[in-house]
C-alpha cells in the first residue's frame, strides 16, 4: 500500500517513506518557522526525536498562553494542545459543553487525557499535509480555546475560576 492509498479497515494511508517523511518534516519546519511573525504566536521549537515534533506557543486573551504540538508519525500528524485540568466539579456538565462543540468543530475534538485533562487532540493522513492545513489545523486550535475556555473553565471549576 502506497502513501497515498487509502486503508479501508483504519481510514489511514499506509506508512510514508523514509523521503516522504523527510519532505514532510522539511514542509512542516518551513511552515513552524514561518509561525515566528504570526502576532498570536510567541515561540515555535522543533523537538527533534523518533518522531518529530514541533512546540508552538500561543498567546491567546481567554486563556494567556498555551502551546500547540504538531507530531509527525508514520501515517499521520497528530496535533494536541493542553486545554485545561480535571473539572473539580459538575464534571457531566463540562462533558457535555464541549461534545456538543466538538460536533462543529473540523480537525480537532476535544478529549480526556491522562489524569482527566482535557485536550484538544486532531491528526490527518501525511497526504493531506500542507502548509494550509497546518495553518488550518493551528487557527482551529486558537479560536477553540478563545470562545471555549471560559465557559468550560467556569463549568468545571465553579467559583474557584476568576475569569
Amino acid at each position: 500500500m502506497g502513501h497515498h492509498d487509502l486503508d479501508p479497515e483504519t481510514g489511514t494511508c499506509g506508512p510514508s517513506s523514509p523521503e516522504e517523511l523527510e519532505s514532510l518534516r522539511s514542509l512542516i519546519n518551513t511552515w513552524a518557522q514561518a509561525q515566528r511573525s504570526n502576532p498570536i504566536v510567541d515561540a515555535v521549537e522543533l523537538v527533534p526525536d523518533s518522531d518529530p515534533r514541533w512546540f508552538v506557543r500561543v498567546i491567546g486573551e481567554e486563556k494567556s498562553v498555551f502551546s500547540v504540538w504538531f507530531a509527525l508519525r508514520q501515517r499521520t500528524l497528530h496535533v494536541e494542545t493542553y486545554f485545561m485540568p480535571a473539572p473539580l466539579e459538575n464534571a457531566a456538565g463540562l462533558y457535555e459543553y464541549l461534545l456538543r462543540k466538538s460536533m462543529s468543530l473540523f480537525g480537532l475534538h476535544f478529549a480526556i487525557g491522562l489524569e482527566d485533562a482535557v485536550y484538544l487532540v486532531g491528526q490527518i493522513n501525511n497526504a493531506e499535509v500542507t502548509e494550509a492545513e497546518c495553518d488550518r489545523l493551528l487557527g482551529t486550535a486558537y479560536v477553540t480555546t478563545e470562545a471555549c475556555f471560559r465557559t468550560a473553565m467556569r463549568l468545571g471549576y465553579g467559583s474557584a475560576f476568576r475569569g
